[in-house]
């Protein structure tokens, strides 16, 4: 099992930042993979990020890109994302979450609200 704890949302105005931070306990040694994703009332949750322990490869969903950075403490156990010229687009709850094997992300966090006002 794996545990995450999120922290690090708010309401911030449109061009301000916010550094979301997920740490995870338990399981960790085997992980494949850690990212975030986000859903937004009345959307679908989407992914945002994700960061690929073996060779530490970053991806980001098109709408992030060139705003929001993925990264991790020396340990892999703590991931961040620095969220950058926030939009009101990027107003949801944001879910850490890690994939143990390709394919399948297995534990979810329990999300920390990110506001962001016009």
């Amino acid at each position: 099992q794996v545990q995450l704890v999120e922290s690090g949302g708010g309401s911030v105005q449109a061009g301000g930042s916010l550094r979301l931070s997920c740490t995870a306990s338990g399981r960790t040694f085997s992980n494949y993979a850690m990212g975030w994703f986000r859903q937004a009332p009345g959307k679908e949750r989407e992914f945002v990020s994700s960061i690929r322990w073996r060779d530490d490869r970053l991806i980001y969903a098109e709408s992030v890109k060139g705003r929001f950075t993925i990264s991790t403490d020396n340990a892999k156990k703590t991931v961040f994302l620095q969220m950058n010229s926030l939009k009101p687009e990027d107003t949801a709850v944001y879910y850490c979450a890690v994939a143990v094997s390709f394919g399948t992300w297995n534990y979810w966090g329990q999300g920390t609200q990110v506001t962001v006002s016009s």
